[in-house]
C-alpha cells in the first residue's frame, strides 16, 4: 500500500458505498437485501484496508505516519491533512471493527426504511474515521460535528418511543458543546496563523497562561460532553433506552471516544499550562463519576429495571476511568487510558448487543422479566459472563489491564484519587453480578422463556470476534501497548518540558 493514499481511502470508501446506496432501485425487499449487502461488504472492506494501518505502523518514532497533504483553502493556510499516530491508530481500527458488526446486528432488527439506515450508518463511519485520522483542527471540526447528525437520524427515525425528546437532548447537549470548541479554533488561528495540528501542538504552549485557561475550558465543554463527563453526562441514559440496539452500540463503542481523544490530542499536549491547572478538577469531576454512575447502576439492577439504562451507566464510570488515566500525564496512566476506551468499546458493544437479543425475543429489557436463561441458552449465558467478567476488570481479560494501569499511575499522582477509583471496581462488581445472577440463573419460571433460542449463527458471528480481541488484549497486552509507546512518551516529553519552561520563566522574572 506504499504510495497510496490510504487515510482517504479508508475514510471515504463507506461514503462511496452510502452514495451507491441512493442509486439503488428495485422491488422494496430487493433493495432492503441490497442495502444491507452493500453496507456489510463496504463496512467489511473498510476494516481490511484499515489492517494495513497497523501491519505498516512503525512504534518506534511518535512521528505522524501515513500522511496525506493538500491545500484546501491556502488564503487561509488550512490543508487537507491527514496521518495517524500511536494514539489514533487503534480508535481508527476500532471504528472500522465494529462497524459491520453493528450492520449484522441491525440485520433482522431493521425493518423499514433499510438502505436510508443503512446509509446513516456508512455516513458515520466516514466521519469518525475521517475525525480520528484529521490533523486540521477545522477539518476535525466538521467531521467532529458531522458524526452528530446520522446518529441524530437514526435515533431519532429508529428509536423508541421517547426517542424525539432523546434527540433533541443529545443534539442540544452536544451542539451547545461544539459552539466552544469552534470559538476556540478561531482563537487558535488568530493567535498562531494556522490551522494545523501538529503546528498548533508545538506552538500553542507558547500562548499566555491565561489564554490557554480560557482556551482549556472551551475544549472542555465539548469534549466532557462527547465522554461524557458527570454532570454533562445526563443525555446519555436517554439516548441509549431510546436508540436501536447498534445505535447504541455504536455510541458506547466509538462515539464517546471522540472526547477522550480530543484530550488527548488537543488538550494536554497544546494547552498544558491550563491542563497542569486544571487537573485537580478533572481529577475530582472522574471520581465523582465512578462513584455516581456505579451507584446508580446498582440501584437500577436491585429495582429490577432496564439492563440497557444499567450498560449505559456502567459507560459513564468505565470514561471516568479513561479521563482519570490520561491527566495523570504518567507512562501507565496515559496508556492505561487509551486501553481503558478501545476495551470498553468492544465489551460495551457486546453488552449492548446481550441486550438486544433478549430484547428481540422478549420484547422487554427489564431485569424482572428474566431468570433461570443458563438452563436453554448456554452460549448466551457463556458470552454474557465473559463480557460482564472484563467490564469488571478480571484478569485475562482486556478490562483488566486498562484499569490496573489507569490505577498505577494514579498511585503515583495521588494516593487519595486512586483510592477512590478503586471503590468503583467493587461497587462495579455488585451491580454487574447480581444482573447477571438475576437473569441466568434460578429457576426458569416464565413460559415463554422456556421457548427462547440460545445464540444463532449470525448471533455468534458478532459476539465471537469481540469476544476474540477481548481476550488477546488482556493475555497479550504488550501488541497493543507497544504501538502507543513512542507517541505516549512524546505526549509526556513535551508536556513537562513546557511545564518546565514556564516555572523557569517565573523564577527568571522575579
Amino acid at each position: 500500500m506504499a504510495g497510496w493514499p490510504i487515510l482517504t481511502l479508508i475514510t471515504f470508501l463507506p461514503l462511496v458505498g452510502a452514495i451507491f446506496l441512493m442509486l439503488v432501485r428495485g422491488e422494496p425487499e430487493e433493495v432492503k437485501q441490497n442495502a444491507r449487502n452493500i453496507a456489510l461488504w463496504t463496512s467489511t472492506v473498510t476494516f481490511v484496508l484499515s489492517t494495513f494501518l497497523w501491519f505498516g505502523f512503525d512504534p518506534s518514532t511518535a512521528a505522524f505516519q501515513f500522511e496525506e497533504r493538500v491545500a484546501w483553502i491556502p488564503t487561509f493556510n488550512v490543508n487537507y491533512h491527514m496521518g495517524i499516530d500511536g494514539i489514533s491508530l487503534f480508535f481508527v481500527l476500532l471504528s472500522t471493527f465494529l462497524t459491520p458488526l453493528a450492520i449484522l446486528v441491525s440485520w433482522k432488527k431493521i425493518k423499514h426504511r433499510v438502505r436510508e439506515y443503512m446509509i446513516c450508518f456508512l455516513l458515520m463511519e466516514t466521519m469518525i474515521i475521517g475525525m480520528f485520522c484529521s490533523l486540521d483542527f477545522l477539518q476535525f471540526y466538521l467531521f467532529y460535528e458531522a458524526v452528530l447528525l446520522p446518529m441524530f437520524i437514526i435515533i431519532g427515525v429508529w428509536g423508541g418511543p421517547r426517542r424525539i425528546h432523546a434527540t433533541f437532548k443529545f443534539f442540544l447537549y452536544t451542539m451547545v458543546g461544539s459552539v466552544f470548541m469552534l470559538i476556540a479554533l478561531l482563537v487558535f488561528y488568530f493567535q498562531l496563523n494556522t490551522t494545523d495540528i501538529p503546528t498548533i501542538i508545538e506552538r500553542g504552549h507558547t500562548l499566555s497562561r491565561d489564554m490557554q485557561i480560557w482556551l482549556w475550558l472551551a475544549l472542555l465543554a465539548s469534549f466532557a460532553v462527547k465522554i461524557p463527563m458527570w454532570p454533562v453526562h445526563t443525555w446519555l441514559p436517554d439516548a441509549h433506552v431510546e436508540a436501536p440496539t447498534a445505535a447504541s452500540a455504536m455510541l458506547a463503542g466509538v462515539l464517546l471516544k471522540m472526547g477522550g481523544y480530543g484530550f488527548l490530542r488537543f488538550s494536554i499536549p497544546m494547552l498544558p499550562l491550563a491542563t497542569d491547572y486544571f487537573t485537580p478538577l478533572i481529577y475530582t469531576l472522574s471520581v465523582i463519576a465512578l462513584i455516581y454512575a456505579s451507584l446508580v447502576a446498582v440501584l437500577i439492577a436491585v429495582a429490577l429495571e432496564d439492563m440497557k439504562k444499567l450498560v449505559a451507566y456502567s459507560s459513564v464510570a468505565h470514561m471516568g476511568f479513561g479521563t482519570l488515566g490520561m491527566f495523570t500525564v504518567t507512562t501507565q496512566g496515559m496508556q492505561g487510558s487509551i486501553i481503558v476506551m478501545v476495551s470498553h468499546g468492544m465489551i460495551s458493544f457486546a453488552l449492548f448487543m446481550c441486550v438486544g437479543i433478549m430484547e428481540e425475543r422478549a420484547s422487554s429489557r427489564e431485569i424482572a422479566r428474566f431468570g433461570g436463561l443458563v438452563t436453554n441458552m448456554p452460549k448466551y449465558a457463556l458470552a454474557l459472563m465473559i463480557f460482564m467478567m472484563a467490564s469488571l476488570g478480571v484478569p485475562g481479560t482486556s478490562g483488566f489491564v486498562g484499569e490496573f494501569l489507569v490505577l498505577t499511575g494514579a498511585f503515583q499522582i495521588n494516593t487519595v484519587v486512586a483510592s477512590l477509583a478503586a471503590t468503583s471496581l467493587v461497587l462495579g462488581s455488585v451491580y454487574m453480578l447480581w444482573m447477571y445472577r438475576l437473569v441466568v440463573f434460578g429457576k426458569l419460571v416464565r413460559a415463554d422463556c422456556r421457548s427462547f433460542a440460545d445464540l444463532s449463527v449470525r448471533e455468534m458471528a458478532i459476539l465471537a470476534p469481540l469476544m476474540a480481541v477481548v481476550l488477546w488484549m488482556g493475555i497479550y497486552p504488550d501488541s497493543f501497548l507497544h504501538d502507543t509507546t513512542a507517541s505516549v512518551a512524546n505526549l509526556i516529553h513535551n508536556y513537562q518540558s513546557a511545564l518546565a519552561d514556564a516555572g523557569g520563566a517565573i523564577v527568571a522574572a522575579r
